[in-house]
């Protein structure tokens, strides 16, 4: 069973209440995500984030292919971090720590995804050229739309 790790850091000049403010609310999330995938909540986003917490959603990672998402807000410490499992959708294995804290001017993002591909070996052979660069886009996109909403770090 091969594991992927998935490692991104982003600077936001924001106060850390702010910055926790917009990541906790999980309607926030499709604003985050290309409208390509067309990211639709299905469930559980109607209170702020807590441990414990079930949110369901629909989402298209590949063209013409159309998938629930389920996760699980496993870990919630207020403005430190957060963690979802995904209970069921497009990977066998999802993992996914988000951290924050503040820095001189702003606050620092860090994510860290662990997961693991469908399909066994096929699943691997794809995953440099399918999946990586996927999650490569869905992450540079929400960089994007976070300085567009909050600004570039200096």
């Amino acid at each position: 069973m091969k594991i992927y790790t998935l490692h991104k850091k982003q600077k936001l000049p924001i106060t850390l209440d702010q910055a926790w403010t917009f990541l906790c609310n999980p309607a926030n999330l499709s604003k985050l995500t290309p409208s390509k995938m067309n990211m639709k909540i299905i469930s559980g986003a109607d209170r702020p984030m807590y441990a414990g917490q079930v949110l369901q959603y629909s989402v298209t990672p590949l063209a013409g292919i159309s998938t629930k998402w389920v996760s699980e807000i496993t870990q919630f410490e207020a403005h430190k971090y957060f963690v979802d499992l995904q209970l069921y959708g497009p990977y066998s294995f999802w993992h996914h720590k988000h951290f924050i804290h503040e820095i001189d001017g702003g606050v620092e993002m860090e994510d860290i995804i662990d997961y693991k591909v469908p399909l066994g070996l096929l699943g691997q052979l794809v995953h440099p050229i399918l999946v990586k660069p996927k999650l490569e886009e869905i992450f540079n996109y929400r960089k994007e739309q976070l300085e567009k909403l909050f600004g570039v770090y200096k």
